[in-house]
């Protein structure tokens, strides 16, 4: 354990047997990985048990914001790191983060690696800064990669995330979709990615669509919002046609497409749900 980064990286799974391999070899040098589990049939579990990780078996708390926060909650180390199950740290990205994790609290003062110096930051790259003391939080640029494509367009990239925190300075936001890291004190910019390799599977594409959409209308409905099916359908066109058109998708090809297509269905059956849940609570 002695070569192992003072860092615990939380992970929520449900049949993950297919990503979760690359996904804990990508943070084997963490002292510790948690995995929460809320029901695989698969053998998710075992490939957890078997890396060593420890793992609870936490059914569905209603939403992803809920699910994370139990398992950061269960992490023990200085630094907490979160993952998605089919997200990767490269290697570059790796050798910033333990460089990070294995600074003394007490130095104050910037550092850098022995990474490539950039002369315009007085030998020192932007990712190659390492602050100590006062910096609570790290943020990441994420590549997201879809069929075998990088996808660069339609917000997907840089797409930066908070993802990295000191224990107790982090928490994630209660969102039953679409949730997010939020950090008490400073958060530094990265420059090394997180990798993303998003489903590409069209049938379970929709599976995901049918059960986010579901999400975010209970989520919207709980906040007293309402909807029409036009207003859905109006929605619908709208996202599409800011993502492929105003937003570029249409450079990232036949990938770019389909994103837009699936994005505003989604939207539509999030919408189209709400305004079900206003009608049913009518009659």
């Amino acid at each position: 354990m002695t070569d192992k980064s003072p860092l615990s990286v939380a992970i929520i799974t449900k049949d993950e047997e297919t990503n979760l391999p690359d996904c804990l070899k990508s943070v084997a040098f963490a002292a510790q990985i948690v995995v929460v589990d809320s029901g695989s049939t698969d053998a998710t579990l075992q490939i957890a048990r078997d890396f060593g990780c420890d793992v609870f078996e936490e059914p569905w708390r209603g939403g992803f914001g809920a699910q994370k926060q139990f398992a950061i909650d269960q992490c023990r180390q200085p630094w907490i790191l979160v993952l998605d199950a089919d997200e990767r740290i490269p290697v570059e990205t790796a050798v910033v983060i333990k460089r990070l994790t294995n600074i003394d609290p007490d130095d104050v003062q910037t550092q850098c690696s022995s990474l490539p110096a950039d002369s315009s930051r007085g030998g020192c790259s932007r990712h190659d800064r390492i602050v100590s003391g006062a910096t609570v939080g790290f943020s990441f640029p994420r590549k997201n990669f879809f069929q075998g494509r990088w996808i660069r367009h339609a917000g997907w990239w840089p797409d930066r995330l908070n993802r990295l925190f000191r224990r107790g300075r982090g928490w994630m936001s209660p969102a039953a979709v679409h949730e997010g890291i939020e950090v008490n004190g400073i958060v530094e910019d990265l420059d090394v990615p997180i990798e993303h390799f998003t489903e590409s599977d069209l049938g379970k594409i929709l599976q995901k669509i049918d059960r986010y959409s579901t999400l975010g209308a209970k989520e919207a409905h709980a906040k007293g919002k309402r909807a029409t099916l036009s207003g859905a359908m109006f929605r619908a066109g709208l996202t599409f046609f800011q993502d492929y058109i105003l937003r570029l998708g249409i450079l990232d090809g036949p990938q770019g497409l389909t994103l837009a297509v699936t994005d505003s269905v989604n939207k539509f059956f999030k919408y189209a749900k709400l305004a079900e849940m206003a009608r049913k609570n009518r009659q």
